[in-house]
């Protein structure tokens, strides 16, 4: 777009400019606030909140180095509160800082979007609002299902729909009439009136909960397939709606109870939420304040004309490297010089090497590579950065595994998250099982043990350690916060609460004005759910029993306090699948259907538990009724699962050669082969003969002490030098994260998003905080819009009916080694590498 439609002179006409306070980081608009709210505060008031302040954030790295600074010199000084007269200076600062955590947020992200307002007259649960919102979720649901197991897939998120959906609601708002009831003394209309920012959230939310497909839908492929298990009962609808709403239900009821931990304090901001909250400010909003920003001028652009300059930008742009010029997305530069060099590739290869390239793409998809996505504009500069250093140092430790040829890995490629077998061939789990799909060993000793690459071992050590490193972390840095969030959790179940306790910043003041959801309904939901997981397994033959619900849920809640902090603080989320695998595989060795029940409840009902929570969260921001906020997700899930449920049985019984490598759609359900593999190589294979006692691979499990170590040496290191500002931002967490991000991604991936993080994050946060706080989140909004509705175009108009442009600038980033992996290591005719066959059991 040009400076001209964004910029004006100083002198324009209208309201008065943003500035900002850089010692603390608040824009002039907020500060005024402070200050006028700052005058009813006492001396006495100030240092208990104070204290408080410090014992919250004094190792929160999102929280400004300065003013803790400042906080502990008024804290450390009794002169002060002797003769205040002496400091009134450090007082009346102190005095804004603490109008300004209790009037509006702590945080600049924060403020930057969340009102620290609210009109309780504005509607949300509106006939409207639930009539888009359950139409959108059934498309969703319909589509997402339907073209989950195609390859390429096709995956519409929450984001598109709320985009849509603003234009339907504006539409109904001009369109219906004004006809209505009374209930229970309120009055419902077709049309309220204006089409408000609280239901354009609410049907926000019900997309959030609603366009998943259920991660049981992979157990009922791989049971009633005949190519898998070959079960017919995993073909009752009865059966598969029960575990699938089991598992999304038992997350919800978890989700519920930890609001006190997750939800309710300031601290945990949900990075994510903000871009959501942005996208739905940008439509709603009114107001548009000149900002200040660089090239010394003033920004008049409003929020919505921003919006739409850089969605039309990024449309547009996203067709050349997805489409019409994919090296632009792939951009391995340093390998067109010589694409067959093994050592050149190894290291800079984007597709199969390690990624060290300083301008790798020209893709902002590429950057939104993690599951869920961490935009550089949407995460706090330390989480890009920690994550950066920890794939970093990581990629010599591959480096080192793959040139000694340790664990025979010189023989295959060195980042690929694939099994292997000992000629170097994808591993043939039907070489390992009998007919029943159970563990043979006579054929597995006649075929081969399961070889991992030097990526994916790296990968699994550093899982080990960031689930140790989560529960110490957590302890060290957090035990305050979680204390207080079980001394609020059993207060609430208490007739006579202890005020002292409650959350008092003014977001939860605001959503005081609201009825709560009582814990009741939360256990509830969560009995409900347990009930019908058990019924499934039991009514069934699942060779399973429904004690692994119970361990679902146990794992669930000896974690998600810890990583929903970690994921609420820095927008990186821990995931169980790995150690949901290794528990459940050791478990139930040799029986890979009871792994992924194992799998199931102990990984996806913790995730569930944390989108949830997230979505809890921008209800609370923005102000939605909790109980609104309970029925929309409740609903919107049982209706997803259902439609997804439904599509499903379409799938299984009416698409010919559904699953089969030649089947004519290309329904050829790739990520359901994965899952049927790591199900039984983890399953029946088991990880005792991976991982165990004489397993090949024993020496990784040196990842669980060495993680819950790590952060212990970070914490009193950080103590021991509490000058040194820069080790407030190490996050051992984040640095173990980035190691795990191997196999397939690479520093490709991880290193982009780190110029762009400091730049926006850092530079223009600190330099220009009104100009940043107005248009960063929507910039982040748009860019992830934009590229979900041309991927959705390029899809169904293109790669639908496999029209390709057949050229240099679409080719040449797979050639060579970035063709077809390079090795150190070959194997000649009927050779085979390892223990000679029947000499490993």
């Amino acid at each position: 777009m040009s400076t001209n439609q964004l910029e004006t002179s100083a002198v324009l006409q209208g309201p008065p400019p943003v500035e900002q306070n850089d010692d603390l980081n608040v824009t002039e608009d907020d500060l005024l606030q402070a200050r006028e709210a700052a005058k009813g505060f006492t001396l006495e008031e100030t240092r208990e909140m104070m204290k408080n302040v410090m014992k919250v954030h004094e190792k929160d790295p999102n929280f400004p180095v300065l003013i803790l600074d400042r906080i502990n010199e008024f804290l450390g000084n009794e002169d002060i509160f002797d003769h205040p007269e002496n400091y009134s200076e450090l007082v009346a600062e102190m005095k804004t800082e603490a109008a300004l955590i209790t009037n509006n947020s702590p945080y600049a992200e924060v403020r930057a979007v969340v009102s620290n307002t609210d009109d309780v007259n504005i509607p949300s649960s509106t006939i409207r609002a639930w009539v888009i919102g359950l139409l959108f979720v059934v498309g969703l649901a319909f589509i997402n299902q339907l073209f989950s197991i195609r390859q390429p897939p096709i995956n519409i998120q929450a984001n598109v729909v709320q985009l849509l959906c603003y234009p339907v609601g504006r539409a109904a708002a001009a369109l219906l009439p004004d006809w209505g009831f009374t209930l229970f003394g309120s009055r419902h209309s077709l049309n309220p009136g204006k089409f408000s920012t609280k239901e354009h959230m609410l049907i926000t939310i019900m997309a959030s909960v609603g366009y998943a497909t259920p991660y049981t839908d992979n157990i009922i492929w791989a049971q009633y397939l005949p190519q898998y298990f070959n079960q017919s009962y995993a073909g009752h609808f009865g059966y598969q709606i029960l575990i699938a709403l089991s598992t999304n239900f038992i997350g919800y009821g978890i989700a519920g109870l930890c609001r006190r931990f997750l939800v309710y304090p300031a601290h945990c901001v949900w990075p994510a939420s903000l871009v959501t909250i942005a996208l739905n400010d940008a439509f709603h909003t009114e107001k548009n304040i000149p900002v200040p920003g660089p090239l010394k001028r003033f920004f008049t652009t409003s929020r919505l004309k921003f919006f739409s300059y850089a969605f039309v930008a990024m449309f547009i742009w996203f067709w050349f490297p997805d489409y019409l010029f994919q090296a632009l997305s792939i951009f391995n530069w340093m390998s067109w010089i010589a694409p067959n060099n093994l050592k050149l590739n190894t290291v800079v290869g984007f597709n199969n090497g390690l990624g060290l390239n300083p301008f790798p793409t020209f893709d902002w998809n590429i950057l939104l590579w993690d599951d869920p996505p961490q935009d550089p504009l949407m995460v706090p500069f330390f989480n890009t950065f920690n994550k950066f250093i920890g794939s970093f140092l990581s990629m010599f430790v591959i480096l080192a595994i793959w040139y000694t040829n340790s664990y025979n890995t010189g023989y295959l490629p060195i980042n690929t998250p694939r099994v292997f077998d000992h000629f170097g061939e994808h591993y043939n789990v039907s070489l390992a099982i009998n007919e029943k799909g159970l563990f043979d060993a006579a054929k597995y000793e006649a075929y081969s043990q399961a070889y991992l690459s030097a990526g994916y071992l790296t990968v699994y050590m550093f899982f080990f350690a960031i689930y140790s490193a989560t529960i110490s972390y957590a302890y060290l840095y957090h035990r305050h916060e979680i204390a207080m969030g079980f001394r609020n959790l059993r207060n609430s179940f208490r007739r006579e609460r202890e005020s002292e306790y409650e959350y008092k910043d003014v977001h939860n003041r605001l959503m005081a004005a609201y009825p709560e959801v009582p814990e009741w309904w939360f256990l509830i939901c969560l009995v409900a759910a347990i009930g019908t997981g058990c019924a499934a397994i039991s009514g069934w033959q699942t060779y399973t029993s429904v004690g692994v619900v119970f361990y679902g849920i146990a794992l669930c809640l000896a974690f998600v306090i810890p990583i929903g902090m970690i994921k609420a603080i820095t927008g990186i989320e821990v995931t169980l699948n790995v150690l949901a695998e290794f528990i459940g595989g050791s478990w139930v060795a040799g029986n890979a259907l009871a792994m992924n029940y194992f799998k199931s409840y102990g990984y996806v009902t913790c995730a569930h538990a944390l989108r949830f929570s997230n979505d809890l969260k921008l209800a609370h921001y923005v102000k939605v009724p909790p109980k609104h906020t309970f029925w929309a997700q409740m609903i919107a899930t049982v209706i997803s699962s259902l439609v997804c449920t439904g599509v499903l049985n379409f799938q299984m019984n009416q698409i010919e050669g559904v699953c089969t490598s030649t089947q004519k759609d290309h329904y050829t359900c790739p990520g359901i082969n994965q899952f049927f593999t790591a199900a039984v190589l983890w399953g029946t294979i088991g990880p005792k003969k991976v991982f165990g006692s004489h397993g090949q691979y024993t020496a990784l499990l040196v990842g669980f002490p060495l993680g819950f170590f790590l952060p212990f040496v970070f914490y009193y290191t950080q103590k021991k030098f509490p000058n040194q500002t820069w080790l407030r931002q190490a996050h051992v967490v984040a640095i173990i994260y980035g190691a795990i991000s191997w196999a397939p991604y690479n520093l490709s991936y991880t290193w982009p998003s780190v110029p762009i993080a400091w730049l926006s994050m850092v530079y223009m946060k600190k330099r220009f905080l009104g100009f940043w706080s107005k248009y960063n989140y929507v910039l982040s909004a748009s860019f992830s819009s934009a590229i979900a509705i041309a991927a959705i175009i390029i899809f169904f108009a293109l790669q639908w009916t496999e029209t390709t442009l057949d050229w240099w600038g679409n080719t040449v980033s797979f050639q060579g080694c970035e063709s077809t992996p390079c090795v150190t290591h070959t194997l000649t005719d009927g050779e085979y590498f390892g223990p000679r066959i029947g000499e490993f059991h």
